[in-house]
């Protein structure tokens, strides 16, 4: 199965409360059209502790810049910002990188010439299609799509057929 390989999305916004909240929705937003409902809660969460990183340790009114890019296998979400101060996983854990390091198959940081980045992946395969939804009907289709045939007809309402349950007649 072919799919569209690199499914891109770009923010800049500048950190508040406010806009973490934002950005959680819009994240969900894009995963749901990616149709990985399935990441929506962990992705969303681990985006939502990177930002949170930013405003408390950066500062509110803070440029940053969040991206979303999957590949059909793996979706890395990433947060840079203009402070040159890496982060760090501290031994309690319970919050910030230990939580992004709890819903992420991998994460990691990276300084960049005005900064740094700070992002995560997740496993997240194209969405395999069940076929649920109702066939469209030929003309005609009760007779042949219908179901059982009995001595009687398509659809025996009294007979053997009824009682025993339906028999199905080879053509």
């Amino acid at each position: 199965m072919t799919v569209p390989l690199d499914r891109h999305y770009l923010v800049e916004l500048q950190v508040s409360a406010e806009r973490i909240s934002q950005l959680r929705r819009i994240v969900a937003a894009h995963l749901r059209h990616w149709s990985l409902d399935l990441h929506v809660r962990p992705v969303c969460r681990a985006a939502e502790e990177l930002l949170t990183n930013v405003q408390r340790h950066v500062g509110d009114g803070h440029e940053c810049v969040v991206e979303l890019r999957w590949t059909g296998r793996h979706l890395t979400v990433s947060v840079s910002d203009n402070d040159s101060r890496m982060p760090r996983l501290l031994d309690g854990g319970g919050g910030g990188l230990s939580r992004v390091m709890a819903l992420s198959d991998s994460w990691g940081t990276c300084r960049t010439t005005d900064g740094k980045v700070v992002w995560f992946t997740r496993y997240a395969e194209t969405p395999v299609t069940t076929g649920l939804l109702p066939r469209t009907p030929l003309p005609g289709g009760r007779a042949f799509l219908g179901g059982p045939v009995t001595e009687n007809g398509p659809y025996a309402e009294s007979g053997p057929a009824a009682e025993n349950g339906p028999v199905a007649e080879l053509v």
